[in-house]
C-alpha cells in the first residue's frame, strides 16, 4: 500500500466519524498538550479509532486528534507526536499532518521543545522557526511520488512562511513576549546530542535542535501548506547547560511554559 492509499483510508475513517473540515492544523509537541483544553471541541479521536494512524509510545504525547474552534477558527490538534525513533517509516512519522491537510487544513503550526544551541538562548524561551536543517534524518519524500501530494521535487526555498514569521513577530509583540528566531535541526534521536555534535550543529548555522517537525514540515509544503513553527526552548543542548539532560526536564519546562505557549499560539490562530 502506498502512503496515499494509507492516508486516504485514514481519511476515510475519519470521514465515517466527523464531516469537520479544519483550516488550521496544529501539532502539539513534547509536554505541551495544554493548548489542546482551549479548544471547543467537536469531536476527539483517539489513534485506536482511526484506520492506519500510528500509536505513539512516547511518555507526553497522548495520541489523538481533537477537532473544533480555537478563537472561533476551525481547528485540527494532533496530540502525541510521532517520531522516527520510535521504529516507525517516514511515511507513518508524517502520516497525521499529511491526514490534517487532506482533511482540509491550509495552514499547518508546528510546536515542539528543543535544545538550545544559540548562546542568547535560555530554558523558557520561544524561537520562531526561520528556517530547517532537516539532512540528518531521512525525507518523508523518499519512494514513488504521487502527484496528488504534490510535485515530484518540490521547493524548499521557503519552508516556513514569510508572512507566518512575521504573523509569530507580531503576535508575540502584541503580547509582550521576547520571542526569538533561529534555524531548527533535527536528529534522529533517541539519544541526546553529544557536545561534538551540538558544537557541529552551531558551525552549520543551527540555533536549537531537536527529534521532530522538520519531515513534518516537508510533508506538508510538499502538499502546498502554509507553514509555521515554534520551538520551546525547554533547556540547553548537551554541553552547554552544564548537567545531564533528560526527559522528564523537558516535559517539566513543557509544563512551566504551557500557559503562556497556549496563550500564545491562541492568540496566532486568532491572527491568522
Amino acid at each position: 500500500m502506498t502512503d496515499y492509499e494509507r492516508v486516504m483510508r485514514a481519511v476515510s475513517s475519519v470521514r465515517e466519524k466527523t464531516d469537520f473540515e479544519p483550516d488550521i492544523a496544529i501539532v502539539l509537541g513534547s509536554g505541551l498538550g495544554a493548548l489542546a483544553e482551549s479548544l471547543e471541541t467537536v469531536c476527539a479521536l483517539s489513534a485506536e479509532e482511526i484506520e492506519g494512524y500510528p500509536v505513539s509510545t512516547v511518555s507526553g504525547h497522548n495520541g489523538k486528534l481533537l477537532f473544533g474552534y480555537l478563537e472561533g477558527k476551525k481547528t485540527v490538534i494532533q496530540q502525541g507526536r510521532i517520531h522516527y525513533y520510535e521504529g516507525y517509516s517516514m511515511g507513518e512519522v508524517v502520516l497525521p499532518v499529511r491526514l490534517m491537510c487532506a482533511l482540509g487544513a491550509k495552514t499547518v503550526i508546528l510546536t515542539n521543545a528543543a535544545g538550545g544551541i544559540d548562546p542568547t538562548f535560555k530554558a523558557g524561551d520561544f524561537m520562531i522557526i526561520d528556517g530547517q536543517i532537516s539532512t540528518f534524518v531521512p525525507s518523508p519524500l523518499v519512494g514513488a511520488n504521487d502527484e496528488r501530494f504534490g510535485t515530484r521535487f518540490p521547493d524548499m526555498s521557503e519552508v516556513y512562511s514569510r508572512r507566518g514569521r512575521a504573523l509569530l513577530e507580531k503576535t508575540a509583540q502584541e503580547l509582550g513576549i521576547k520571542a526569538k528566531h533561529g534555524v531548527y535541526l533535527q536528529t534522529t534521536g533517541p539519544n541526546y546530542e553529544s557536545p561534538e555534535e551540538v558544537r557541529a550543529f552551531k558551525i552549520l548555522g543551527a540555533s536549537a535542535v531537536g527529534m521532530s517537525t522538520t519531515v513534518e514540515a516537508i510533508a506538508a509544503r510538499h502538499m502546498g501548506r502554509e507553514v509555521l513553527g515554534v520551538s520551546l526552548i525547554s533547556n540547553l543542548a548537551a554541553g552547554l547547560g552544564g548537567k545531564v539532560l533528560t526527559h522528564e526536564e523537558v516535559k517539566e519546562a513543557g509544563d512551566k511554559a504551557a500557559a503562556s505557549l497556549t496563550r500564545y499560539i491562541a492568540a496566532v490562530v486568532k491572527n491568522i
